[in-house]
């Protein structure tokens, strides 16, 4: 039973994982090609993390009170509407409020998921597992940015296709049997849930960083590189393979990177995938006039830091008590998401106002801050959580 409800959760964190690899680029070419500025459509791509922040405080007392599948299912429905309402309306505001609805429901779809696959799994297997998790993601993800041609066709045949996707994939959510996460003595309400907020920030916030990091790294490239790409003269079919790369190499060694850090620690292998990462993007900044070249770089550093954020969860899963987990899970996508919103519109800045300077020279920097704060603080949180234990 916990076999076939683990393949469920990942089949529809890939579809999630699709419909959202697929919105960044499509929307920002969209956009772009309609003489919308890159500023402006680095906004637009931020209504989908402004949803999920707006959302986090609120999603933990539904999850303890009704369990993980209703939230799962009410998260899946609000992306399978959204979605088949993009093609009715093409405007700032709708497109804006859209995403905004996908970031609710993909936030409450994801929390859900991601809590009760840490909370089956066993500690020996939890970086696999939650690998797995972002294996799937990754996979749709991966294929999402595929899709941006096909506006060349048919505006709407993206976002059509896209819903259908989703809505088989929810259907599927049915045959699973409800569970509800381990509780906390008290009374459950939204003063409880900020408190438990402070307790789990004071156990794990190192292993928030690397979330946060991700979904910078991940919005920006598909958010805002595109426009950057277009500009500098890169053909649209060249932009999607690049970003679909990244995402492969992802999926290519999010499986081994899982199984090292359940043998040699979480934090030494972010240690060493975030330096390297680095390394990578800088590498790329040369090498922007030899697409493969480029591509190379790109899909090498997707095999490293692809897996910040599921190491990051896994991370964070180690230091906080079992009680503390889905306050831990919703502080992840709130990391994650305060990434993504600085992804698309500090990219946009960046595009704007810095023309001479490469967009990959932003992501590496933070990724070296990542790097620092890990290697001077990730000792030191064992400890303090050791006693606090």
């Amino acid at each position: 039973m916990n076999r076939f409800r683990f393949w469920i959760l990942v089949s529809i964190v890939a579809i999630s994982g699709f419909s959202q690899g697929m919105l960044l680029p499509l929307i920002a070419v969209i956009f772009e090609n309609s003489g919308l500025s890159s500023s402006l459509n680095g906004l637009n791509a931020t209504a989908l993390y402004i949803g999920i922040l707006l959302a986090s405080p609120f999603m933990e007392q539904p999850l303890r009170k009704y369990g993980y599948k209703p939230v799962i299912l009410v998260g899946g429905f609000l992306v399978v509407i959204s979605l088949a309402l993009f093609p009715l309306w093409q405007t700032f505001w709708f497109w804006f409020f859209l995403r905004l609805l996908i970031g609710i429901g993909d936030h409450a779809l994801h929390f859900a998921t991601q809590t009760w696959i840490t909370s089956f799994s066993p500690e020996d297997k939890r970086g696999r597992n939650i690998s797995l998790y972002g294996v799937f993601f990754g996979i749709g993800f991966a294929t999402g940015p595929l899709m941006t041609p096909l506006v060349d066709i048919n505006p709407s045949l993206p976002f059509i296709a896209s819903s259908l996707l989703c809505l088989v994939g929810w259907v599927f959510l049915f045959f699973l049997k409800n569970e509800h996460p381990e509780q906390e003595i008290g009374v459950n309400s939204f003063f409880e849930t900020v408190k438990r907020f402070k307790k789990a920030w004071k156990y794990a916030w190192i292993a928030f960083l690397p979330p946060l990091g991700y979904g910078f790294l991940e919005s920006s490239l598909n958010g805002s590189f595109p426009i950057y790409a277009l500009r500098t003269g890169m053909d649209l079919t060249n932009v999607s393979v690049l970003l679909a790369s990244f995402a492969i190499g992802g999926i290519v060694f999010q499986i081994p990177l899982g199984v090292m850090s359940d043998k040699w620690g979480r934090r030494n292998v972010l240690l060493v995938i975030l330096s390297l990462g680095c390394i990578s993007f800088i590498t790329a900044s040369f090498l922007e006039n030899h697409f493969m070249g480029l591509a190379l770089c790109i899909f090498i550093a997707g095999m490293l830091v692809g897996s910040t954020f599921s190491l990051g969860i896994s991370y964070m899963t180690d230091l906080m008590p079992k009680n503390l987990l889905p306050t831990g899970n919703l502080l992840c996508g709130i990391a994650f998401s305060l990434g993504s919103l600085g992804g698309p519109f500090f990219g946009g800045l960046f595009i704007q106002y810095f023309q001479d300077i490469s967009f990959f020279h932003i992501i590496s920097f933070l990724l070296f801050i990542i790097f620092f704060l890990t290697f001077s603080y990730g000792n030191r949180r064992k400890v303090v959580v050791a006693k606090q234990q």
